[in-house]
């Protein structure tokens, strides 16, 4: 069995964002840097737990280059850097399924805990084919092109309805309650870490049992900017969007690959 795990930040037990700021300008971003690690360690765990043959962990919060990888279990891959020519660094059809950890809600889903999808400066929110989407449905969809089921999302309350509001029956994580952007009540670190390894390989042990998500082709991509600015580019750069109105731009795609 051959598996991802993406892991984010910002989901992650304890980890919440300065007063007006990111995670990365937060007094706590190296906590949540070794958070994310040993999460993704007992998802990793959980994972050879199963029987799984090949585990890539996929460092994947801004720069992708935050966890502490000797820190990882060292069966474990490790993808890191930005460039890779898909979303999912290493992931082929034939892999066995995707799990996310670390994971936030997006962008307007209210009171989530850093809650935004890809930017939180730049965009407001994303569609496909008419419904709103965050990370976790699109990462979830990137894999699904490639035949590759999601099984496990880990992050806050809001992420975590959200992914069972998508996916119905997926194996999930809540890592804290989401009282706001930089508000969080957290189980204690060492509990989730526990909880997230029992988790995965729950996960793993019924992959076979869960489909690949994708959106109908052709895709129909919208992004809401949150400055005209940016909106501008958008319609006038190489992909050349449809502006809808002036903060939102629409294109028409074969596949969601075609954009990420």
């Amino acid at each position: 069995m051959q598996f991802i795990v993406a892991v984010d930040c910002e989901g992650v037990a304890c980890a919440v964002g300065s007063a007006g700021g990111s995670l990365s300008g937060s007094p706590n971003f190296d906590m949540a840097r070794r958070q994310a690690t040993r999460e993704a360690d007992a998802a990793a765990r959980g994972l050879f737990d199963a029987g799984a043959e090949q585990v890539i962990v996929w460092d994947n919060h801004g720069g992708s280059l935050n966890l502490d990888y000797d820190a990882l279990d060292e069966r474990c891959d490790i993808a890191l850097g930005t460039g890779f020519a898909h979303r999912w660094p290493g992931l082929e059809a034939g892999f066995d399924g995707v799990l996310l950890v670390g994971y936030h809600a997006m962008d307007n889903s209210g009171n989530g805990v850093l809650c935004h999808s890809f930017s939180s400066a730049t965009y407001q929110y994303m569609k496909v084919n008419g419904c709103e989407v965050g990370e976790v449905e699109i990462d979830a969809a990137m894999a699904g092109e490639q035949g590759v089921p999601l099984l496990f999302v880990a992050g806050d309350h809001q992420c975590v309805a959200e992914a069972q509001r998508f996916f119905p029956g997926i194996q999930t994580v809540t890592t804290k309650i989401a009282h706001g952007w930089n508000a969080a009540v957290s189980k204690h670190p060492r509990r989730v870490v526990q909880e997230i390894r029992q988790g995965a390989e729950r996960a793993a042990r019924r992959c076979g049992e869960v489909a690949p998500f994708t959106f109908d082709a052709p895709v129909q991509f919208e992004i809401r900017y949150k400055r005209l600015d940016a909106a501008q580019a958008a319609s006038r750069g190489f992909r050349r969007g449809v502006r809808v109105d002036p903060y939102t731009v629409r294109w028409e795609l074969a596949r969601l690959s075609d954009w990420f």
